[in-house]
């Protein structure tokens, strides 16, 4: 699976409509960069491709219907409640940040996400002997 590289203008464009909101972090993602609250992500690059994360079924359908919406993240598996935003809204930046602005809403509401605690090392072989 090849994953593209966003440019630099194109992360540019989601800091420029990502709410700015001190619960807001963005973060490196794979070569792409996701904005993350509460640690948990609501939107994202994938190549030039902006996705939003939306909880609500009424929202997700909504943008939904929009043309140029679509799937977000890989074609072969894209990310589950996530859609891309138009890639016409790059210079539409109040329509894409409206949306940003709802995930960051909806995904705000969830439970924080914990960090993952690490698994114990297993005893390899040689340390048994």
């Amino acid at each position: 699976m090849q994953i593209p590289k966003p440019t630099e203008q194109d992360k540019d464009f989601l800091r420029s409509i990502v709410p700015d909101d001190p619960r807001v972090e963005l973060k490196p993602m794979f070569g792409n960069l996701g904005a993350f609250v509460n640690g948990n992500m609501f939107a994202g690059l994938f190549g030039s491709t902006v996705g939003v994360r939306l909880i609500d079924d009424a929202s997700r359908e909504e943008l939904a219907a929009i043309q140029g919406t679509g799937p977000f993240g890989p074609a072969e598996r894209p990310m589950g409640g996530y859609l891309a935003l138009p890639p016409s809204w790059s210079t539409q930046p109040k329509l894409a940040a409206n949306w940003v602005s709802t995930a960051m809403s909806q995904v705000a509401a969830l439970p924080p996400k914990t960090a993952k605690q690490a698994k114990p090392k297993a005893k390899s072989a040689k340390s048994e002997r």
